[in-house]
């Protein structure tokens, strides 16, 4: 195996462990902790959103976008005026159609 090879398999190699840690950190939220959908303030959120217009903690453009989430303490989220993931969705289809 030649150097350029080599190099362009530990790329790879690094490459998708990193895309594995991401998507594996995006779904598994401790058992003390939920999602809670639209109380995110610009700039505050935790990870992708459900639209899907961004992969990144940090990247939501406005305050409390239906699509946006934080980990709170389970059984907060809706105490502080949040939504769950499908009601969440809901909302986002209903902005959608107007």
């Amino acid at each position: 195996m030649n150097q350029r090879q080599l190099l362009s398999s530990a790329l790879a190699s690094v490459l998708a462990l990193g895309a594995a840690t991401a998507q594996a950190h995006d779904e598994a939220a401790p058992k003390d902790k939920e999602k809670c959908y639209g109380i995110a303030k610009a700039g505050q959120n935790h990870c992708a959103n459900l639209s899907g217009t961004h992969s990144c903690a940090g990247e939501a453009k406005t305050d409390n976008a239906p699509a946006e989430w934080k980990l709170v303490a389970k059984g907060s989220c809706a105490k502080l005026g949040g939504m769950n993931a499908e009601q969440a969705k809901a909302a986002l289809a209903k902005a959608g159609t107007k």
